[in-house]
């Protein structure tokens, strides 16, 4: 399967909104959010994927097929980092043929700096996936903090990795 991390375009930003709804959806069960009145659930940041510094939006695809996204940003939540892993996905039929590993590691090298990315300590999926990742990634040297600064809508701390690429 060949992979691809493609920049979104701002005129492609319908399509990630389309995609933001499919993981906001999926990651519901965790913080427990609701559906506004238009029966979404809405992203409030996505106009300043291109109207702020900071910021970048991917595609993930796999052959050439549209697969997730990634969102960067430097604005961290927990203390002070360079980079922030904003949002995550790999669409449920992608997941575990090495799509998102890959694009981790595509964008932790060309992200250099310090990180921080947060998971919810429910999804259990997620835990695995990041504990993999960025372990093999960092060779270990990295730190997990449940930091309640941090918390989903749900009132659950969030799990804070801190690492340098």
């Amino acid at each position: 399967m060949n992979f691809e991390l493609v920049p979104v375009k701002e005129e492609e930003k319908e399509i990630l909104r389309n995609l933001l709804e499919k993981y906001l959806y999926e990651f519901s069960q965790y913080e427990l959010e609701d559906v506004n009145s238009l029966g979404l659930y809405g992203y409030s940041y996505l106009d300043c994927y291109w109207t702020e510094e900071g910021r970048w939006a991917f595609f993930l695809k796999a052959d050439g097929r549209l697969a997730g996204l990634a969102m960067v940003n430097d604005y961290p939540e927990a203390g002070k980092t360079d980079y922030c892993m904003s949002e995550f996905f790999v669409m449920y039929k992608y997941r575990r043929c090495g799509l998102g590993a890959w694009a981790v590691r595509q964008l932790f090298d060309r992200f250099k700096g310090s990180w921080q990315l947060k998971r919810h300590p429910k999804n259990l999926p997620s835990v695995a996936f990041w504990d993999k990742v960025v372990g093999d990634y960092t060779q270990g040297n990295y730190r997990v903090e449940s930091r309640p600064d941090a918390a989903y809508p749900d009132g659950t701390p969030g799990d804070v990795f801190f690492f340098s690429t």
